[in-house]
């Protein structure tokens, strides 16, 4: 039964790398810090609730779809992984050196009802191709296929992530009442959280592709 989990190492590894991920506000966040300013802290979590419902579907997608192409070759899923590892270095590139992907909030947002907050949130992250991009290149890397069991390790780790996204992105919407208009107008926020989740990107792609060397 252990054997549907990646192993200890692997899993705290991965808690480790989604902690730091997720603690580096992006633009997800900072739309959650804009409703819960707007309408308040609740409109916020409602809003957590719905991009992390549609968190949970590309997870599914990916388990779905990454244990189907093991089960064809094993070959291309380490192919996948080289190619998610240089994807993150990619992605780490272009936060640096591309132009900011943090929304102007200033103008401030219009009132949404409770349920078109979630569905808004589902939407937008259900349609987002960088998504299931994201979670093409980042979940294989921390899946031990000697284990067996591919879409249940990787099931497993898409809800770990999911979870820990919505205590942290939570935490951020009950902060956004003394701390978000501050986050939304201050440049030096906006250049950390650049050159933070850039390397962290790098980071993340080049210990990928390393440990990928070292398995083989």
């Amino acid at each position: 039964m252990d054997l549907a989990i990646p192993s200890a190492t692997n899993l705290s590894l991965f808690i480790s790398a989604t902690l730091v991920l997720l603690l580096v506000p992006g633009p997800a966040v900072l739309y959650i810090f804009a409703r819960s300013i707007e309408q308040g802290r609740s409109a916020g979590l409602v809003s957590i609730v719905g991009i992390h419902t549609a968190t949970l579907v590309h997870v599914v997608a990916a388990a779905v779809g990454l244990s189907a192409l093991l089960a064809s070759s094993a070959l291309a899923f380490s192919i996948v992984k080289y190619a998610g590892a240089a994807y993150l270095i990619w992605l780490g590139l272009k936060k640096l050196y591309g132009q900011t992907d943090i929304p102007d909030l200033e103008g401030g947002l219009p009132k949404r009802s409770r349920m078109r907050l979630f569905r808004e949130g589902f939407i937008v992250n259900l349609l987002n191709p960088k998504t299931a991009l994201f979670f093409l290149a980042f979940l294989p890397q921390f899946v031990d296929v000697n284990r067996g069991h591919v879409a249940t390790q990787i099931a497993f780790l898409g809800i770990v992530y999911t979870a820990i996204g919505v205590l942290t992105d939570s935490s951020y919407a009950l902060a956004a009442g003394t701390a978000g208009k501050w986050l939304k107008r201050s440049p030096v926020f906006l250049k950390a959280e650049r050159w933070v989740s850039g390397f962290v990107y790098i980071g993340l792609g080049l210990t990928a592709a390393f440990a990928g060397n070292h398995k083989k």
